[in-house]
């Protein structure tokens, strides 16, 4: 205990945190709020980005007039959500989870708040730049998993990123369902239907952001960078080889990082691009907003709902078997959406649930991978880039969704994400070569 307090001393850690730092029980008990406070923000956060995967591409579709840029809102709230993932993992990296989590969803309520304002006013400049604030919230959205994990256990990261996600299924599965509910609200204060959900993300985006920042304290990364601090100077003084100290400290496993990365940007290619046409595809064998409201609301559902068995399996048979699973997951997925009859809301349902659940394996798989090969020093600003690489992901197969359908079919859009998704396997076995060398 003298070395430790030796550490905090010499290291000048604020009083709020030493007993955080260097208690193993304090740090036990941090988690376990910190869950709490994660799963609160989660719930808010899922109902909030529903509005844009439900209603984003009608409500272009209405404004623009063109199927062709039925994909857009997806586009630029993706497009959105790469530069709020660099800003945001950026700013947690310096400040915090609990200020660049907060700014992140506030942030996204004030640009949904926007599309609301655009649709009002039949404003198309307004509607595109809200849109794209309005993907800061998605961002977001999805870095808050990576705040359960910066206190867990090696064992624990995958179950507490499937604990933060599986709460995100109660707002995110209300959203789609409350289409009908908010369109009605929205008319009778005169506003467009369409604009309904959006009012619905704005009130939960800020709802999330107040929550991280009032109780999101002791700030966990902040925490773990102490930890890791104090770790660094008992060894120290203990002669256990300074130099070799400070290179692990520093260490990034580039292949995990890689393979992680690669895992997730496939898998949300695949996912957005197929998830962005099905409404338009759905309205055009005739389906009424209500049954596009139940399709996405369980897409959105498989992608969040089974996370809790999904992070036990990724902890105990790895991450690489479950990157397989992913893959072979997105497949029959797409190879049931090109083949679904049009009027088929049963084969619709399965379709769009396994793209939900190949997107659940492949993020968590990959996320979990992320985590393994970085270090509390670095790692939040990694997150957030690597998230900019698949917020463009999603920016991508969002525009290039619209484009396929309108010059081709959803057929051929489904297809051609299926067998995209199956290169997740060359490079999950070129990362296990990597690490034999």
């Amino acid at each position: 205990m003298s070395e430790i307090r030796l550490a905090v001393e010499e290291k000048m850690l604020p009083e709020s945190l030493r007993e955080y730092a260097t208690s193993a029980e304090m740090q036990r008990k941090l988690y376990k709020k910190t869950m709490i406070i994660v799963i609160a923000s989660q719930i808010f956060g899922g109902a909030g980005l529903a509005a844009g995967i439900t209603v984003g591409a009608l409500l272009a579709q209405d404004m623009l007039g063109a199927e062709g840029y039925a994909g857009v809102p997806s586009a630029l709230l993706t497009l959105g959500s790469a530069a709020a993932a660099f800003l945001v993992g950026g700013l947690s990296q310096r400040l915090g989870r609990r200020i660049g989590l907060a700014a992140g969803f506030l942030a996204g309520g004030l640009g949904a708040a926007g599309v609301v304002l655009a649709a009002i006013l039949n404003n198309i400049t307004l509607l595109l730049s809200s849109l794209l604030v309005y993907g800061a919230g998605t961002a977001t959205n999805l870095q808050v998993r990576y705040a359960g994990t910066d206190l867990a256990l090696p064992n624990q990261r995958a179950k507490a990123i499937s604990t933060a996600m599986v709460f995100t299924t109660f707002g995110a599965v209300a959203g789609p369902n409350l289409v009908t509910v908010t369109g009605k609200f929205a008319a009778s204060l005169g506003a467009p239907a369409l604009s309904g959900p959006f009012m619905l993300a704005s009130a939960a985006f800020i709802l999330a952001g107040i929550v991280l920042f009032l109780f999101l304290r002791p700030d966990p990364l902040i925490v773990s960078k102490a930890i890791a601090d104090i770790e660094r100077e008992k060894n120290r003084l203990n002669n256990t080889g300074t130099g070799d100290i400070l290179a692990a400290e520093h260490h990034v496993h580039k292949p995990g990082i890689i393979v992680g990365a690669t895992v997730m940007v496939l898998t949300q290619i695949v996912m957005v691009a197929i998830m962005t046409m099905t409404p338009v595809h759905m309205q055009h064998h005739g389906h009424g907003l209500g049954a596009v409201g139940i399709v996405i609301g369980i897409h959105v559902a498989a992608m969040f709902l089974p996370s809790l068995i999904t992070g036990v399996l990724v902890d105990k048979y790895g991450r690489t078997k479950m990157s397989y699973a992913a893959g072979v997951t997105l497949l029959i997925a797409g190879l049931v959406a090109a083949f679904a009859p049009g009027d088929s809301m049963v084969m619709l349902v399965l379709a769009l649930a396994l793209l939900g659940l190949g997107w659940n394996f492949g993020l968590i798989s990959g996320t979990a991978a992320i985590i393994d090969a970085t270090t509390p020093q670095t790692r939040a600003k990694t997150q957030g880039s690597i998230d900019v690489l698949i917020a463009l992901a999603g920016a991508s197969g969002g525009a290039l969704s619209g484009m396929v359908v309108a010059s081709s079919s959803y057929a051929t859009l489904s297809l051609a994400g299926g067998f995209l998704s199956l290169l997740l396997i060359p490079v999950v076995v070129w990362s296990r070569k990597q690490k034999k060398k």
